[in-house]
């Protein structure tokens, strides 16, 4: 009897984990739990830029499959184009066969955390942590539309509105917005007064990896 050889993984390999150095290299993936009033179980898809910390989107649904999980990431593309990396744990959504392809045909590498190291994906973890304590945790959910307008509701107050100590205490928008302009107009090194902050914000984003951000629980004060 002929041995099965086990078939090959199109779009990874276990290589050293590379640090992202600008926006959109490496995207985080992760699911977050919870539940409806009326007991039903639902799942969050969380997505994280690992560099500038932004969620690009965070969906809810009672079953979240591989297939659904390359069809939240096409939309993504479609508006932020491909990143170079996506890391995840080994669950089953992300090691299938539809993630596999689809990270093969739009060039994207999958680089998956070893089992028990949650570590290795700190980032999304004190995300998660954040969404859970600030959001999960204070909402009763009445229906799934309801927990899907909450949760939108919390990404976006994260995004634009949340400062982070591994961005200079700047929102990831405002940190995205300021680091396109610092590089794409050479004049604004020396005409921006929060140039000083923002680049060591860019800094320590370009070289930071395993260390989670601090967060304030307000928004600043202008």
């Amino acid at each position: 009897m002929r041995r099965q050889r086990r078939r090959k993984r199109l779009s990874h390999l276990r290589v050293m984990r590379e640090q992202p150095q600008a926006e959109n290299h490496t995207w985080a993936l992760d699911f977050v739990h919870d539940s409806l009033l009326d007991g039903r179980p639902f799942r969050i898809l969380i997505t994280i830029d690992e560099w500038s910390r932004e969620s690009p989107a965070l969906e809810v649904d009672i079953s979240l499959t591989g297939e659904r999980v390359t069809r939240v990431l096409e939309q993504l593309c479609s508006v932020r184009g491909a990143p170079v990396v996506i890391q995840s744990d080994n669950g089953p959504e992300f090691t299938s066969q539809a993630m596999d392809q689809w990270a093969y045909a739009h060039g994207v590498r999958l680089q998956f955390i070893e089992p028990g190291e949650p570590i290795r994906n700190a980032f999304i973890e004190s995300f998660n942590s954040r969404l859970r304590e600030e959001c999960l945790n204070e909402h009763v959910f009445v229906s799934l539309d309801d927990a899907r307008r909450k949760i939108e509701q919390w990404r976006i107050h994260y995004n634009r509105e949340r400062p982070h100590s591994s961005l200079g205490y700047l929102p990831p928008e405002e940190f995205v917005g300021l680091a396109r302009q610092l590089r794409s107009e050479p004049t604004a090194r020396t005409a921006w007064p929060a140039q000083g902050m923002l680049a060591s914000a860019v800094q320590r984003a370009a070289v930071s990896d395993q260390e989670p951000d601090s967060f304030s629980s307000h928004p600043r004060s202008e």
